[in-house]
């Protein structure tokens, strides 16, 4: 190999977006390893919370792709340390025990994608993809003037009144949600936080980041509140 190409693969290895897995299934560990490396990403496995959180204090991640059933501790846990410390990961959920209600908690806390098992490799890929491209964005708009960050609030704030919208208007979307949390709104232009803040009817964040609904908007939100209480 010519010096010319070794400068590349290094400035290629460097720019690869390094991912965590923590899995504590070797065999699911594994291939998602042999999945991820073969899309160009540096992967790191831990089959443990503990050692994942040390990893994140000895290299910087870019993204974490997090079971929740580890034999140390709670997945979720280790979500709210990571990103506490580090607000910038990005985090994919993957669990053979997901409900709406572990969905939610998941994307309250900051996870981008919730997965069930079991997956397929274009899903993997797709949601790895779009966590890291939603990263990207948010640098870049981090950068940019408050117009951006302007448009961007109102995207989502049509993305959200279209949703509500829908569930006054589509049993089956209704039902859909009520059942599946954020996985219903694939597909819709929505941060975790507005998913998250939908499938559970959070009204004060909807209320702050959108504005007040109307009845029809509204009759979701009670349902999801009258179903949490009991």
């Amino acid at each position: 190999m010519t010096a010319l190409h070794e400068e590349k693969s290094m400035a290629a290895a460097q720019e690869a977006p390094h991912i965590l897995v923590m899995e504590d299934d070797s065999s699911v560990a594994k291939g998602l390893e042999m999945v991820l490396t073969e899309e160009g990403y540096d992967v790191y496995l831990a089959d443990t919370g503990g050692l994942a959180l040390e990893a994140f204090k000895q290299k910087r991640y870019d993204l974490l792709v997090a079971d929740l059933r580890l034999p140390d501790m709670d997945g979720m846990e280790v979500i709210k340390q990571i990103k506490a410390e580090k607000p910038d990961t990005q985090v994919v959920v993957i669990t053979g025990y997901g409900t709406a209600a572990t969905a939610v908690e998941a994307m309250k806390l900051g996870a981008r994608d919730f997965l069930p098992k079991p997956f397929t490799e274009e899903q993997i890929k797709s949601a790895i993809g779009e966590a890291l491209s939603g990263r990207k964005e948010e640098e870049k708009l981090a950068e940019v003037p408050d117009v951006r960050l302007a448009e961007g609030r109102l995207i989502q704030k049509r993305e959200v009144i279209q949703v509500l919208n829908r569930t006054a208007e589509d049993k089956a979307f209704w039902q859909d949600l009520m059942e599946n949390g954020p996985l219903a709104l694939e597909g819709y232009r929505l941060s975790s936080e507005a998913k998250a803040a939908i499938a559970s009817g959070d009204l004060r964040w909807i209320n702050e980041n959108v504005g007040e609904l109307t009845q029809k908007q509204l009759m979701y939100i009670y349902k999801r509140l009258e179903r949490e209480a009991w």
